[in-house]
């Protein structure tokens, strides 16, 4: 299976991987909220996770989740960054992210069904994860923000270093 367009990118061997911290995560809803979030970690020199809503592998799909992350880097290419779709307790929905390229899930289901989905991401190139990580930020209430007050909002948290 082809991983084009596949969401996951290494965070690289900057200073904060070298010192074996995870990079933050934040949460998006949106292509402007996931183009400000990679600015702001540019602009920090940080490198971000891109972390789906809760459940949104569910209702807005793997499709939507790699094309928005996929266009999101293309816009800000300097940034170093990782994405994670939460599929919830889902396992279609997991499925349909490994099919789509998505490289890292969240999926909270049954442990049966959470080996087998890990042994399958596995040979495709992806990682299931069974929890899901802490946010530093969720944008959900900034929906209909600009992408100035996103890309600060973000700085703000994400640290000017």
């Amino acid at each position: 299976m082809a991983r084009s367009g596949a969401t996951k990118q290494p965070p690289g061997d900057g200073p904060a991987a070298q010192r074996g911290e995870k990079p933050p995560a934040v949460i998006i809803h949106s292509l402007t909220q996931a183009v400000a979030a990679l600015n702001a970690a540019a602009e920090a020199r940080r490198p971000v996770v891109l972390l789906s809503a809760p459940d949104a592998g569910v209702y807005a799909g793997a499709a939507w989740f790699r094309e928005v992350t996929r266009a999101a880097r293309e816009a800000v290419p300097k940034a170093e960054c990782s994405a994670i779709l939460d599929c919830g307790n889902d396992a279609g929905a997991a499925m349909a992210a490994i099919r789509a390229g998505v490289n890292t899930i969240v999926f909270a289901g049954r442990a049966d069904a959470a080996r087998r989905l890990a042994d399958i991401a596995a040979q495709n190139g992806a990682e299931l994860l069974t929890e899901r990580p802490a946010a530093i930020l969720d944008l959900g209430a900034s929906f209909f923000a600009t992408a100035e007050a996103l890309r600060r909002r973000c700085l703000e948290l994400l640290g000017d270093k």
